[in-house]
């Protein structure tokens, strides 16, 4: 187990992060140089297919930005494809450039489906602890209506953006959680870093996809430990952990598709969650090779536990 020295504070922290919008500087940054842009909701060139970037419209990922995020006011978006598709949302692959330069960045979209197609077979237990305040809006998330089946997609985005913010700067600061960039969040769509090959905007593989040799195996588990420990020090749990929303991009393991994280303390079926987790992904590495005393998942369990304040 390698040594993960969080301080009390980062552990049981609940209060808000920091991001550049808290500041509200960056409304500012920049417009006298650039062309003040169109409506990013607006339909995209039929030639092109661009339209204008919706950055300036977006809550933003932690600072400092990442030098190779386009943040520019004149940037265009161009839609590449459909990178996967899920029953709650689907991921398409963005190129995010500023016209007649070479700035430009790749970016994954995850883009939650609408009202009335929508399907959030798996929130009950999920939405444990992040309920909000007013009952009009419990109400409708409760009976499923439109709006409220609207009010939880927005919730699944902000969720997602905002555990992919609080884990982008802990891994940054401690270098033993690797998350995809989280570039801006806006309604229920949600931009992100992508990860794969930048020229052929292939996405790295996901874990499930690999047939690691022994070494390998052992040092993806250990990468995967520490970023659990790391999860429940933070008071948290993954709670749909598998190796397929694991990536293995240069080496490092990937935590990805975290709308539905728990809070292991305020949420009652958090321990349950984070159980889950480690038996699911136990018994992958398990299957591939990994001695059981190693992979043990009562054993894992019960130190993440131990280390959220649970046990």
């Amino acid at each position: 187990m390698r040594d993960h020295d969080l301080p009390a504070r980062e552990r049981r922290t609940r209060g808000k992060r920091r991001f550049d919008d808290d500041e509200q500087l960056f409304l500012k940054r920049g417009r006298s140089a650039e062309p003040a842009p169109a409506d990013p909701d607006a339909e995209p060139d039929p030639d092109t297919g661009e339209r204008w970037s919706s950055w300036d419209d977006a809550v933003h990922g932690p600072q400092p930005h990442p030098d190779w995020l386009v943040t520019e006011l004149a940037a265009k978006d161009t839609e590449l494809g459909v990178l996967k598709t899920g029953k709650e949302a689907d991921v398409h692959l963005v190129r995010r450039a500023v016209p007649g330069t070479d700035r430009s960045c790749l970016l994954a979209v995850k883009r939650y489906r609408d009202a009335q197609h929508r399907l959030f077979h798996r929130d009950a237990g999920y939405l444990e602890g992040r309920r909000v305040r007013r009952s009009r809006e419990n109400r409708a998330m409760a009976g499923r209506t439109a709006f409220g089946r609207q009010m939880i997609a927005g919730q699944w985005a902000a969720a997602e953006f905002a555990a992919l913010s609080r884990l982008w700067e802990i891994g940054a600061r401690y270098g033993t959680i690797t998350v995809p960039y989280p570039v801006q969040v806006r309604g229920t769509e949600l931009m992100l870093e992508f990860l794969g090959d930048q020229e052929e905007g292939l996405a790295a593989p996901r874990l499930a996809q690999l047939r690691p040799e022994a070494a390998e195996l052992l040092e993806l588990w250990g990468q995967l430990v520490d970023a659990l420990v790391v999860l429940a020090r933070a008071g948290l749990a993954h709670g749909d952990l598998s190796p397929y929303n694991l990536l293995v991009h240069a080496g490092r393991l990937v935590l990805i598709d975290l709308p539905q994280v728990v809070d292991v303390v305020a949420n009652p079926q958090g321990p349950e969650f984070l159980a889950r987790d480690v038996r699911v992904v136990a018994t992958w590495f398990a299957a591939r090779g990994l001695p059981a005393e190693t992979a043990d998942p009562a054993v894992l369990t019960a130190l993440l536990l131990r280390e959220a304040g649970i046990r």
